[in-house]
C-alpha cells in the first residue's frame, strides 16, 4: 500500500503542504499543467528552494495577478471542481476537503453549510493549494494518508477577515476535534484552518512504529522562520507493509498435573467467555518426569481479574504467571453479506493490499443445521460465492 505521511514538524498549511509534495517528487510542469483544468484565470504557480535551519525545502507561492471572486459559497467552488477536467479521484479528494472545511465554519459561526462563505480558505490561492494537494497526492500514486499528532500553536494573535482571532484559530481547533494534536507554546499560527481540513479529511490516522518502506521525502517550507523550530512540514512517501492494530493484552499462564482432563474443555469454554482472547493446552512434562498441561490465557486489563478467578475456582493450580505483551493485528472489520442462504455474518481483514472475506464459522454451522447439510458443504458454497461478484456486503456498527 503506497502511503503519505505528514510529519507536522512545525503545523501544516495548504501551501506547505503543496511544496513539501513538489519536494518529494511531483513536477512543477505536471502540476502547473493540471491546475489549468480548474478553468480560472487570475494565478501563477511560483515554487523556490529556500533553507530552513540548513535543509532544503520548496517553498510554493500562488502569484493572484487578480481575483475574480473573494468570497465563494460551498456550493460554488464544489460546481467550480465537478465542471472542471480534474480526475475523479482529485475531485472526490477535494470536495472532502471542503467539506470539513465548510462544516466547522458553519459551527464555528452558527450557521448552516448552506450559508457559510468562505473567506481565506475561499479565495484563490487557497482553492489551488487544495487542488494542488490532490493533485500531487494523485501523481504519487498515494492510497492512504497518515500523520503525525497535529502541532498547535497558542498564545498568539492572528488577523483574519473576521478580526482579531487566538491561535489556533476556532476553525483549526473544530476542524481537528477528535484527531490527535499537540497544542504547543509558540504563539504563532501553526497549523491553519486549510492545513487541518486536508489533514482530518484524508488522513487514516497518525502512525507510530508502523514498518515503513520509504520512497521519497520532501520538506515544504513555510514563509516566515520561527524561533526553535525548523518552519518545515515533511512529508514521507513509501509502501506500508501491513495495515496492523495494535493492543496491549496479558497472558496468565500455569502447569497443571493433578486435574481431571475431563474438565479441559469446560474450562476453555469459560475462560473465553470471562473475557480471555484466546486460551489453550498444551501438554508438557513437568519436573520429576510427570506429564501435565500448560494452561495459557490470553486477555487484557479489562478482564484480567475475572480470568484469574475462574483459574483458581476451576483448576487445581495455586500460582499463576502473569506477563504483559504487545500484539499486531491484521484490521479487521465486522461485515452483513447477502448470500444464497440470507443475510450472514462476516470478517473482513487487509492483507498485502487486498481484502479478504469470510463467513463466520458460527454462521457456517448455524446454516448447516437449519438446512440439515454438511458443514464442509455449506463453507465450499459460501466461500464460492464470496470470491465471485455474486454477493453484497455492508459494514456492520
Amino acid at each position: 500500500m503506497t502511503i503519505a505521511y505528514f510529519d507536522t514538524i512545525a503545523g501544516i498549511a495548504g501551501d506547505m503542504s503543496l511544496a513539501a509534495l513538489a519536494s518529494a517528487g511531483v513536477p512543477f510542469d505536471h502540476l502547473s499543467t493540471e491546475l489549468r483544468k480548474l478553468n480560472i484565470e487570475g494565478f501563477e504557480l511560483s515554487a523556490t528552494h529556500v533553507q530552513r535551519s540548513a535543509i532544503d525545502a520548496v517553498h510554493m507561492d500562488v502569484v493572484i495577478t487578480h481575483q475574480p471572486h473573494y468570497h465563494r459559497h460551498l456550493k460554488d467552488i464544489l460546481a467550480l471542481i465537478h465542471a472542471s477536467a480534474l480526475s475523479a479521484q482529485v475531485q472526490e479528494r477535494v470536495t472532502n476537503i471542503f467539506t470539513v472545511l465548510a462544516h466547522a465554519e458553519a459551527k464555528v459561526h452558527n450557521t448552516t453549510v448552506e450559508r457559510i462563505h468562505f473567506h481565506e480558505v475561499g479565495a484563490l490561492d487557497s482553492i489551488v493549494d487544495i487542488v494542488g494537494v490532490c493533485i500531487g497526492l494523485e501523481y504519487l500514486g498515494i492510497e492512504r494518508v497518515y500523520s503525525s499528532p497535529v502541532r498547535l500553536g497558542s498564545g498568539g494573535i492572528i488577523k483574519t477577515q473576521h478580526g482579531m482571532m487566538p491561535t489556533p484559530a476556532p476553525a483549526t481547533i473544530e476542524i481537528l476535534r477528535d484527531y490527535p494534536t499537540i497544542l504547543t507554546s509558540i504563539p504563532e499560527e501553526l497549523t491553519t484552518p486549510t492545513g487541518a481540513a486536508i489533514i482530518k479529511a484524508l488522513s487514516s490516522g497518525v502512525l507510530t512504529d508502523e514498518i515503513i518502506r520509504i520512497a521519497s521525502v520532501g520538506y515544504g517550507a513555510g514563509t516566515r522562520e520561527i524561533q526553535g523550530i525548523p518552519n518545515l512540514l515533511r512529508v514521507v512517501t513509501g509502501t506500508l507493509d501491513l495495515p496492523l492494530e495494535r493492543d496491549e493484552s496479558i497472558v496468565v499462564e500455569t502447569n497443571i498435573d493433578d486435574m481431571n482432563p475431563q474438565l479441559h474443555p469446560f474450562l476453555i469454554e469459560q475462560l473465553l467467555q470471562a473475557g480471555a482472547h484466546d486460551a489453550y493446552l498444551i501438554p508438557v512434562i513437568m519436573k520429576k518426569g510427570r506429564p501435565g498441561i500448560l494452561l495459557s490465557a490470553l486477555t487484557d486489563r479489562a478482564h484480567l481479574d475475572a480470568v484469574t478467578a475462574l483459574i483458581f475456582r476451576e483448576t487445581t493450580s495455586i500460582g499463576l504467571r502473569i506477563q504483559t505483551v504487545s500484539r499486531r493485528k491484521l484490521v479487521r472489520r465486522t461485515l452483513s453479506v447477502r448470500s444464497s442462504f440470507g443475510l450472514l455474518a462476516a470478517k473482513a481483514v487487509e492483507r498485502d493490499g487486498t481484502t479478504i472475506i469470510t463467513a463466520e464459522f458460527e454462521e457456517c454451522k448455524r446454516i448447516a443445521r437449519e438446512r440439515n447439510m454438511p458443514l464442509a458443504e455449506v463453507m465450499r458454497i459460501i466461500n464460492t460465492e464470496l470470491r465471485s461478484s455474486s454477493t453484497t456486503t455492508e459494514e456492520q456498527p
